[in-house]
């Protein structure tokens, strides 16, 4: 099975000491490139989280991001004194610079950041559980990216069968075209009223049929169809080898049109182009 790179997911776990919540956001790139947002008091999570995504994850930029709400209500609260302290030395300071300041109010101290403190959880305790969320994240997230996976291979396969009618079409028309180009030509003679030299006639619709033979182009066609549903089948990290077997078949879709000496085959080798465009805008976003 196939994997696409964008997903979403979101995890979240209530204790004790307050709720911790996941989202994961995972979008198609070249490589795996994690972005993480997390709290200064889970930084030591980083290594653990990188390792994690690194075993589940082949590529795609994926943003991770953890918020903690502190639990707060009936814990005792404590002053961090020494960080009041220096909040309050560094607010004299300024305050000497200016000619009359304004008294310093003690609530705004107490409202600074990191001064006024619930009693605090055990900090590898916490870690832990954060990891616990964010494995119950990562998972979802990999489900997220299997199930629209699935979904992109059955849109690829159905753009591949559609190659395989186009090409069974033009193998079919190739004769009925050179035979219609030789009438062509006959009749143009009968037109002008000249008698072509039969064996000068042969030699030239020999020459046209041999610039026109396609049938080199079609079996490739097949074989890359063949391959790129082979690399489905497989499953695994096949976008980089997908996107390479969409630019083969465009080179042979390309020549096909350069071949092209009847309408008709003009039209199929642009549908053909049209479809290998649409399988590669979608390739560009499997894993």
């Amino acid at each position: 099975m196939v994997h696409s790179m964008t997903a979403f997911a979101r995890a979240e776990r209530a204790g004790a000491h307050g709720t911790l919540s996941w989202e994961l956001r995972s979008v198609n790139h070249r490589y795996l490139e994690p972005l993480l947002r997390l709290p200064e008091a889970f930084r030591d999570l980083e290594g653990a989280v990188r390792e994690a995504l690194r075993q589940g994850l082949s590529r795609g930029k994926v943003e991770c991001t953890l918020r903690f709400a502190e639990e707060t209500a009936g814990k005792p609260l404590q002053v961090n004194r020494e960080r009041a302290t220096q909040l309050i030395a560094a607010a004299e300071s300024v305050s000497a610079l200016i000619s009359q300041p304004a008294p310093l109010n003690p609530l705004e101290v107490l409202a600074w950041p990191g001064v006024l403190v619930a009693d605090a959880a055990d900090p590898q305790a916490l870690n832990a559980e954060a990891l616990g969320v964010f494995a119950e994240a990562l998972a979802q997230l990999k489900t997220g990216r299997a199930r629209e996976g699935a979904e992109l291979a059955r849109l690829l396969e159905e753009r591949l069968d559609s190659i395989l009618d186009e090409v069974a079409a033009l193998r079919t028309l190739v004769p009925q075209m050179l035979a219609a180009q030789r009438q062509k030509i006959l009749d143009r003679f009968a037109e002008l009223q000249i008698e072509p030299d039969p064996q000068r006639l042969e030699q030239e619709l020999v020459l046209l049929a041999q610039k026109s033979d396609v049938a080199e182009e079609l079996d490739r066609l097949s074989t890359h169809v063949n391959e790129v549903r082979r690399v489905l089948k497989a499953g695994g990290a096949a976008g980089r080898r997908l996107d390479f077997l969409m630019q083969e078949l465009n080179r042979e879709a390309n020549t096909l049109g350069s071949k092209a000496f009847d309408p008709r085959s003009t039209q199929a080798a642009v549908n053909l182009k049209v479809l290998i465009e649409q399988m590669r805008e979608q390739v560009q976003n499997i894993e």
